[in-house]
C-alpha cells in the first residue's frame, strides 16, 4: 500500500525521498472525462518500473486511485480532456541516501488542463546541445531524475516545439518529452528501448500496431544522417498526451511530412 496525497489539498512531506533525492517515478495520463488513454499500460509500467527501483506497489491500488481521481477532477475540465499525474516515491525518511527497510511509499495525485495540441501539419524542432546519459540500470524508467531534460527544455524558444537529445556517441535518442519514430523507404526505425531515458507507452503501442499490420520495424541507433539524409520519409515524435507529431523542420532543414500515421492510429481509441 502507499500513503495517498492529493495535490489540491497538500503536498508531499518535507522529508519525502522523491523531493530529496529524486527517489521515485511518475506517470502522466491523458484523460477524457473519466477514462484514460492507454491507462492499463501506464499502470503496468509504473508497477514494473517501481519494482525495478525496489518500490512495491499494487496495480489494483493504483487503479482504484485513478477511479477516485477521475471522479474528483473530471468535472473541473472541459473540452478535449485533462492530465492526471501520479508521482510515486519511496516514502519519507531521514537524512542519507540509503533507504530504510520496509518504507511505505508516498503517492501524490494531481490534475492539470490538457496542453495545446501540436499542429497536424508538422512542427519545428532542433537538436539539443545537452547530451543525454542513460544508465543501463535505469533505462526506460520515467524516474523523477529529469535534470538533463530540464536543461534541454530551456533551449526551447517560441518557434520550437521540441529539441532532440543525442547520446555521447552522437546518436539521436529522444526529445525532452517525446520518443522518436523515423520512416524510411524500407520501413520504420526507432532507437532501442535500452538506449532510452523514457520508454513511452505510446511508442510501444504503435510499434506493436505497425508490426501487426505487416510493417517492417527496426530498433537500432538513429544517426543525424538518417534524419537529414535522402532516405528520410518522415520523422514523428511520440507522446501519449500529445499523440503523433510530424516534424516539419529540424535545425532549419525541411523534412517530408507524412500525416498517415496520425490517421491510422488514434490514441483516443485506447480510452479505458
Amino acid at each position: 500500500m502507499f500513503r495517498l496525497f492529493w495535490a489540491d489539498e497538500s503536498g508531499l512531506p518535507a522529508d519525502d525521498r522523491g523531493l530529496a533525492y529524486g527517489d521515485g517515478l511518475f506517470e502522466t495520463i491523458r484523460m477524457v472525462e473519466q477514462k484514460g488513454v492507454l491507462l492499463s499500460r501506464h499502470l503496468e509500467r509504473m508497477v514494473r518500473d517501481a519494482g525495478r527501483l525496489g518500490i512495491e506497489v499494487s496495480r489494483r491500488d493504483l487503479a482504484n486511485v485513478c477511479v477516485q481521481a477521475a471522479q474528483r477532477f473530471a468535472g473541473r475540465f472541459r473540452g478535449e480532456g485533462w492530465i492526471l499525474k501520479l508521482t510515486l516515491t519511496r516514502g519519507s525518511g531521514g537524512r542519507g541516501y540509503r533507504p530504510a527497510p520496509g518504507m511505505e511509499p508516498n503517492l501524490l495525485v494531481s490534475a492539470s488542463p490538457l496542453p495545446p495540441m501540436p499542429d497536424i501539419a508538422g512542427e519545428a524542432v532542433d537538436f539539443s546541445k545537452v547530451p543525454l546519459s542513460v544508465n543501463p540500470v535505469l533505462a526506460g524508467i520515467k524516474s523523477l531524475n529529469r535534470i538533463e531534460q530540464v536543461l534541454a527544455a530551456a533551449e526551447l524558444g517560441p518557434s520550437l516545439f521540441e529539441v532532440i537529445m543525442a547520446d555521447h556517441g552522437g546518436n539521436l535518442v529522444e526529445g525532452t518529452r517525446t520518443n522518436l519514430l523515423l520512416r524510411q523507404s524500407d520501413g520504420w526505425v526507432t532507437p532501442p528501448a535500452s538506449s532510452l531515458a523514457v520508454a513511452g507507452v505510446l511508442r510501444q503501442w504503435v510499434l506493436e500496431r505497425l508490426r501487426q499490420q505487416g510493417e517492417r520495424v527496426s530498433e537500432r541507433p538513429v544517426a543525424v544522417d538518417d534524419v537529414l539524409g535522402p532516405d528520410c520519409h518522415g520523422l514523428f515524435l511520440l507522446n501519449s498526451v500529445l499523440g503523433f507529431v510530424p516534424v516539419r523542420t529540424i535545425a532549419g532543414h525541411d523534412l517530408p511530412v507524412d500525416g498517415g500515421l496520425a490517421t491510422i492510429f488514434n490514441p483516443l481509441e485506447t480510452l479505458e
